[in-house]
């Protein structure tokens, strides 16, 4: 399973992270403003379940997006060292988008959200009854080799026709997403790469 790095914007966001962030595919950093200097017990209980798997980024001095510049920083350096990981930066504040964006166009999974529940991953997990879905999708695209679907909407689409009564589109894109975050596929560009043999 590849690693999810989560960066958390703890300055305008403090979202219960404990047991959202608890499993082995995350890796969490928080950024602390220069003033702040409260924290929630669920951020503590986070760091004690995680141990070297989460870290607190303490911005050391005040000024306009510093906050944003560390973290800035600290995706960079992530995704030079782990390309293939998935990064989400969890702010509510857009000042970091133009950076994704230039990140998505070099291949990088990298999204923002305004919360870690909204996540995919993270707002949900796989369920027994998800398992046996996620299999059903599994063996689809296996034995559909080469004529896979080429493109998000058609994988969506594709995923949801399996089932009868046929899903609904935001299930269908669920359960698409678990797939996405388990490697089995890669988005590039506009592009579906899968990380399954052809034949």
């Amino acid at each position: 399973m590849r690693v999810n790095h989560v960066l958390i914007d703890y300055e305008n966001v403090q979202p219960a992270v404990a047991d959202a962030l608890a499993p082995e595919t995350f890796r969490v950093w928080v950024f602390l403003g220069a003033q702040q200097t409260k924290v929630k017990v669920d951020l503590l209980d986070l760091m004690q379940r995680k141990g070297t798997d989460a870290s607190i980024v303490k911005i050391t001095s005040t000024g306009r997006n510093a906050l944003d510049f560390h973290m800035a920083y600290y995706l960079g350096q992530l995704s030079k060292q782990e390309p293939d990981a998935f990064f989400h930066v969890v702010a509510k504040d857009t000042g970091m988008d133009p950076l994704i964006e230039h990140l998505k166009g070099r291949g990088l999974a990298v999204a923002r959200w305004v919360d870690v529940l909204d996540i995919p991953v993270v707002k949900a997990p796989a369920t027994g009854a998800d398992e046996d879905k996620l299999n059903r999708i599994m063996e689809y695209l296996v034995r559909r080799g080469k004529q896979r679907p080429a493109t998000m909407k058609t994988l969506i689409g594709s995923a949801a026709s399996l089932f009868s009564p046929k899903l609904d589109a935001d299930e269908a894109a669920r359960l698409v997403e678990q797939l996405r975050v388990n490697a089995v596929f890669e988005v590039v560009g506009t592009k579906v790469r899968y990380g399954l043999p052809d034949d």
